[in-house]
């Protein structure tokens, strides 16, 4: 009967240790910036016109200074074209990607007074087809919380 009573009193501390470990999950949430919005819809409609198709996008809510990864899936010769569309407060816009090896293959930076200011798009061809990792950050002073939206186009034409 002890034994029991440890058995349940320790399956139940382990059940409540596991309920109170999985909140620690960070989820993505999106947001909606109808500005942001508007850039992307100019941008899906420019690389359309250029023969591209929408693989993946969303919108998605970033802290200031911390990287947003986004994993995606490439195939070997198809030629991509993606597309990161930061707050247009914010005044330092990067975007790394690495290959399944962790090598950086993509790296871009620009600032909040650019041309094309809060916009960061390449064009990218992989060698294999493997999972490439996306990393974008902002950096602005005013927000904490701030909008992105990522963009992952294939040529289809």
């Amino acid at each position: 009967m002890k034994n029991r009573l440890q058995f349940f009193t320790f399956l139940g501390l382990m059940l409540f240790g596991l309920s109170v470990t999985a909140q620690d999950v960070i989820r993505q949430r999106p947001c909606m910036s109808p500005s942001i919005l508007e850039q992307a819809d100019s941008m899906k409609l420019l690389l359309a016109k250029q023969g591209f198709m929408v693989v993946k996008e969303a919108s998605m809510q970033m802290v200031s200074e911390y990287e947003m990864p986004v994993i995606v899936p490439l195939n070997e010769g198809s030629w991509y074209q993606f597309v990161f569309i930061g707050d247009v407060t914010s005044r330092l816009y990067e975007v790394r990607m690495y290959d399944w090896d962790e090598k950086e293959v993509i790296y871009q930076k620009k600032y909040w007074g650019d041309v094309d200011g809060n916009v960061i798009s390449y064009a990218y061809t992989p060698k294999f087809s493997e999972f490439h990792m996306i990393k974008p950050v902002q950096v602005n002073k005013k927000k904490k919380d701030i909008c992105g939206y990522v963009m992952l186009l294939k040529k289809v034409k």
